[in-house]
């Protein structure tokens, strides 16, 4: 096997705030647009869901999941073509009370096969429902969560998703956790990685001694087709779940990591949404955490809450680490160099059109030189992936729910 990229966390239709579209089918076709080998199902726990999963995918010979051949659409470009699989994958809400605090922490889950997602299903559904919301909120200690996880297979995997994100993660300022082990305590050792998120990066990441233990991975978590990819981690071994899950515990065959630009994470700066005041830390604690134009509090952003639990300077790269190369989506990336939306028919037509030419998205974002873009689009395009890719742009991060904005 050659390298390859797997997106594991998305989400369904059957998720609050998610397209449609979301189906097998049309997941399959925009895995090969982007080049992902490896989509996580999102979603596991909801019934309707997984009965769909079961109807139109097929267990492949590595664990992984293949798309029937009767539901396979034509309408991949053969620049494009490749083979998909799906993992099982769901991301759980788990709000509770520990040490005096509410905490509200999401965790993403692995499965090795239906029977081990059913089970964990109906374990949740004895403590709240799992119909209402295709990523379920419960009313469940993470670290009970965990427990729940193990019992089921020694081959499912919990792994605390979006580890920064400030209202719901194990370490962004509103849960309040300052450690890993303070929230799952003696089990802590069966947390073999933590996902980035869009509003952080493995270099900010490496800024804290107590995450050396884990693997870092990267993700989507994609409320609709186009979103795959933004995100996503390279694996290098054989294409099945054994080998994945046994990268992410040991590092050995996990070769890096494609990260959205943190900084247009709409939860990098510290900020009111309301006002549109952006505020760097130190901003942040000069006005007492407060608005300085209501009086309301802020919304304490990830680079703030790296910045409080770093034990090392900004810069420092941990030894033996991984790669990472940051982009911006295509699609994103055509619509800002054009000053259009991106949800335009122009952008599609160019976007579709570079596709066809040279293959998938991210082998055009990492890969394609100056002139093979440039004849497949625009000097300005390929002049914006250039500076993408050398990170010579400038950007307004983002804050409170609002997503940066780049200037190319």
């Amino acid at each position: 096997m050659m390298p390859f990229y797997a997106d594991l966390h998305i989400h369904s239709p059957y998720s609050i705030a998610c397209s449609r579209d979301l189906n097998p089918e049309t997941l399959w076709r925009w895995g090969q647009l982007k080049g992902i080998t490896v989509i996580g199902s999102g979603d596991f726990t909801h019934p309707l869901w997984i009965e769909e999963l079961r109807e139109k995918l097929n267990e492949d010979e590595g664990g992984l999941l293949a798309l029937k051949t009767r539901l396979q659409r034509t309408d991949v470009p053969s620049s494009c073509r490749a083979p998909v699989r799906f993992l099982l994958s769901a991301e759980i809400s788990c709000v509770y009370k520990k040490g005096g605090k509410t905490r509200k922490v999401h965790a993403l889950i692995f499965a090795p096969d239906f029977v081990a997602a059913r089970q964990l299903a109906a374990k949740l559904a004895g403590i709240g429902s799992i119909t209402s919301d295709g990523r379920p909120i419960l009313k469940l200690d993470a670290k009970h969560l965990l427990e729940m996880v193990l019992e089921i297979s020694p081959e499912a995997m919990l792994v605390p998703a979006h580890v920064w994100t400030p209202h719901f993660s194990v370490l962004g300022a509103f849960s309040a956790f300052s450690s890993l082990e303070e929230c799952f305590e003696e089990l802590t050792p069966h947390i073999y990685a933590v996902e980035t998120g869009l509003s952080s990066d493995p270099a900010m990441n490496w800024r804290l001694s107590s995450l050396d233990r884990v693997r870092l991975i990267s993700n989507s978590d994609a409320h609709s087709p186009a979103k795959l990819g933004r995100e996503a981690t390279i694996f290098d071994t054989s294409l099945s779940y054994g080998s994945i899950m046994a990268a992410i515990k040991t590092g050995r065959g996990l070769c890096g990591t494609v990260e959205y630009l943190p900084e247009k994470g709409k939860y990098h700066s510290d900020g009111h949404r309301s006002c549109g005041i952006s505020l760097t830390p130190r901003e942040t604690i000069a006005h007492g955490f407060r608005c300085p134009a209501c009086g309301k509090k802020v919304t304490v952003g990830v680079l703030h809450r790296v910045e409080e639990l770093a034990d090392r300077p900004e810069g420092f790269r941990r030894a033996g680490a991984p790669p990472f190369c940051r982009v911006i989506p295509l699609q994103e990336l055509v619509a800002e160099t054009l000053g259009i939306g991106e949800g335009s028919k122009r952008v599609a037509r160019i976007y579709f059109g570079m596709l066809e030419t040279l293959g998938n998205e991210l082998s055009i974002l990492s890969e394609k030189g100056y002139d093979e873009i440039a004849g497949a689009s625009s000097m300005e395009i390929a002049d914006a992936v250039i500076k993408v890719r050398e990170g010579n742009i400038r950007i307004e991060p983002g804050y409170d729910g609002k997503f940066g904005s780049i200037r190319i």
